[in-house]
């Protein structure tokens, strides 16, 4: 939001940047999940008023999903998700440094409780151009109008993304393939109902956080790796000497979907999930965070012969809002 009031004076005049600067620093920082107002002059429309809310989670603090499915449809978001959480390589184009930034932030915020372990430049300098010929992954926005030097770049495989217009300017063609059949179902199920599900659960008792676009989109792909890797912490054993180790495949082949063990088999190759599983067996203590809360609920809804269970989806995102689906 800040970028964008930033980018809306700079285009009237680079004059009116600092005073909206001076007053957004000059205001209290807000408490999580509170609100501050920041009063602002501009030209034309006069004396304003901008709100700007805290997220209750700090993990989304300086998220927007909003500019992803502004940019985006779900389907497309989908393939990208999938790409990232592959390790692919991926290329954001826009018209604005504002749109680069923000998508690249968002989604990358959707691999929690993930960490991208590679090269991420949201905005990716026209000079720096030939880091895009890398062959290892990376997520890096690049302006238009470098478009037409990307397209003589020899550039690996890579999904090019433009995000004015909705549309994949280069890709693999096996994007729709890469999760897990029936899971990916729920998620587009899931997103393209957003709106209906934040409304219904804003009518619940369930934390305000969850009734926010953010914290709604946050739940559902926490779900997705709930479903997919949440009965990790079972296979975490002991030694003697009090290490941990993680049993790999025990954990895989306890799954008892095929499409899911077949998305394993790919996933657990991944920097992003050996970082996780050794962050995981060098603790001392066993994690507290979001999704180990949600890891918690699922494991208690397992019965006791089926710890794999794999058969529900969003169960926890309010009263209102559960996806069923069966094995496949």
């Amino acid at each position: 939001i800040v970028l964008d009031e930033v980018e809306r004076r700079r285009g009237i005049s680079a004059a009116l940047v600092y005073p909206f600067m001076r007053s957004l620093m000059e205001s209290p920082f807000p408490a999580p999940g509170k609100t501050i107002k920041v009063k602002t002059f501009l030209p034309g429309a006069g004396n304003e008023v901008l709100e700007l809310r805290r997220p209750m989670d700090s993990r989304l603090e300086h998220v927007d999903f909003e500019c992803l499915f502004t940019c985006l449809s779900v389907r497309q978001l989908i393939r990208i998700f999938a790409s990232l959480l592959l390790e692919r390589r991926v290329i954001f184009v826009a018209d604005k440094l504002s749109t680069l930034s923000s998508c690249s932030h968002a989604v990358v915020a959707l691999l929690y409780p993930f960490s991208w372990q590679h090269t991420f430049i949201p905005v990716l300098p026209a000079s720096m151009i030939d880091i895009v010929c890398c062959p290892t992954p990376f997520l890096v926005g690049l302006l238009s109008s470098s478009l037409p030097k990307l397209k003589e770049l020899p550039v690996e495989e890579a999904l090019m993304v433009n995000l004015g217009s909705d549309r994949f300017i280069r890709q693999m063609d096996d994007e729709d393939t890469l999760l897990p059949r029936k899971l990916q179902a729920a998620l587009e199920q899931a997103l393209e109902r957003k709106n209906e599900l934040i409304s219904q659960d804003s009518d619940s008792e369930s934390d305000d956080e969850c009734n926010t676009l953010n914290g709604l989109v946050s739940e559902v792909f926490i779900r997705f790796f709930v479903e997919t890797v949440g009965h990790y912490s079972l296979f975490l054993t002991q030694n003697e000497k009090g290490e941990r180790a993680f049993q790999r495949e025990a954990f895989r082949k306890s799954v008892a979907s095929k499409s899911i063990r077949r998305f394993l088999e790919v996933f657990m190759e991944s920097q992003m999930f050996a970082g996780f599983i050794q962050d995981r067996e060098l603790r001392k203590c066993r994690a507290k965070g979001l999704f180990e809360q949600r890891v918690e609920q699922y494991l208690e809804e397992l019965p006791d012969t089926e710890q794999s269970g794999m058969n529900k989806f969003l169960r926890g995102l309010g009263n209102k809002m559960k996806f069923l689906h069966k094995k496949n």
